[in-house]
């Protein structure tokens, strides 16, 4: 076994994000407080997201999305069956908030040059009972987001932007998550910030962040705008312990904000920093004969400033992908899928009965010969990139 290692994820946390975080454990104020709240403030500024709330995962900001979507405060709510259109290539909190909320999932195939959703297949999957589209933002990559706001638009359609692997990049100079009704966004220890667990839902909707903020928090009605109203309605209740919507509860720290907030006011360091070290990785495989012959990494789409997650690389028709990983593995670089593959073939799909009869020829392609490297936020050597490139030659 080699002594080099290349990590998924190398430690995210520097000593200032640490002090932010042990600051917030000597106050004793642990839970949602204002740290929390100046988190939220700040995200929404830069990311001109409008409305934003801190939850405990990306994953639970997308379950929030969708039962906000349904639920019976909501004017113009989805009803039991409506169909929510999702790429092939997705995670498994992407799609199963869709089908915990009583929505139909309609599965999409992908462009193999982005890894997003191909929009031709894309509108030819829409019917009448088609009322919302999740776009799944690859690895800081998107699809051509004004081409799809022109199908969103043309079919009367609700956007939801799951952005959870894409934080901080733009199209058109716009950043991701601000396009659609919803978006979703996670500070996992991998992710473009780290606040070890975390997430932010954002809405542009006003009405739309009081459910939210509701169901966040045991769908009681402390915080909302209309809290006195609902407490002379009832009266005989404690006004501290009325429930008013139904609810979870998904709410993040002040330990998670301090260290999230810590990190997002460097957000644009680290994209330079990563997008420094693709640049340089790319140039050291691409000069290597062997590797630029039966690997293809990944570009940004058109009009698109990406804020890379991973490396994302997909072989050529004779790339064999598990002799290749097992090889590399031992080399000491730790690789994974890219997402999760066509989720079409994971064993849930058929359990839960979501089998879908479509060929997902890309998605299909990508799982058989895509995998993605770690990215690191500190400038990478030439010590280890010559490592890396070495380690990439031997096991093709």
């Amino acid at each position: 076994m080699s002594k080099f290692f290349y990590p998924l994820v190398e430690n995210p946390y520097r000593k200032k994000d640490i002090k932010e975080g042990i600051k917030v454990l000597k106050s004793g104020k642990l839970t949602i407080g204002s740290k929390t709240e100046t988190f939220q403030k700040i995200f929404s500024k830069k990311m001109k997201t409008k409305n934003s709330l801190l939850v405990n995962s990306g994953s639970s900001a997308n379950l929030l999305a969708f039962q906000c979507l349904i639920n019976p405060y909501r004017k113009k709510r989805l009803t039991r069956g409506d169909e929510v259109i999702i790429p092939a290539l997705c995670w498994s909190t992407s799609l199963w908030p869709i089908v915990q909320s009583g929505l139909k999932p309609k599965f999409v195939d992908i462009d193999i040059e982005t890894l997003n959703f191909n929009l031709k297949e894309l509108e030819k999957k829409i019917t009448k009972k088609t009322k919302a589209i999740l776009v799944v933002h690859v690895l800081g990559n998107c699809p051509n987001m004004d081409q799809l706001m022109k199908i969103k638009k043309k079919y009367n359609l609700l956007l939801i932007e799951d952005t959870c692997e894409s934080l901080g990049t733009k199209f058109k100079g716009k950043y991701l998550g601000s396009f659609g009704e919803f978006s979703s966004f996670s500070f996992y220890s991998s992710h473009q910030i780290s606040s070890g667990e975390g997430g932010m839902i954002c809405c542009k909707n006003n009405d739309d962040l009081e459910i939210i903020k509701s169901l966040r928090a045991h769908g009681w009605s402390r915080g909302l705008k209309n809290e006195k109203k609902i407490a002379k309605k009832n009266k005989n209740l404690d006004k501290r312990f009325i429930f008013y919507n139904s609810g979870f509860n998904l709410r993040s720290t002040d330990i998670s904000a301090s260290i999230g907030l810590s990190q997002f006011k460097d957000i644009d360091q680290f994209i330079k920093i990563r997008n420094e070290n693709r640049n340089k990785i790319l140039k050291s495989f691409y000069k290597n004969k062997k590797i630029k012959k039966k690997l293809k990494i990944l570009q940004g789409n058109n009009f698109t400033k990406p804020s890379w997650f991973g490396l994302p690389i997909i072989g050529n028709k004779n790339f064999n992908k598990s002799i290749f990983i097992k090889k590399i593995e031992k080399r000491g670089v730790e690789t994974r899928p890219i997402i999760s593959g066509n989720f079409l073939k994971q064993p849930s799909i058929k359990k839960y009965k979501l089998i879908d009869k479509s060929k997902m020829y890309n998605a299909e392609y990508v799982s058989k010969k895509g995998f993605f490297i770690g990215l690191p936020t500190t400038k990478i050597k030439n010590k280890i990139l010559n490592k890396l490139v070495k380690s990439f030659e031997e096991s093709l």
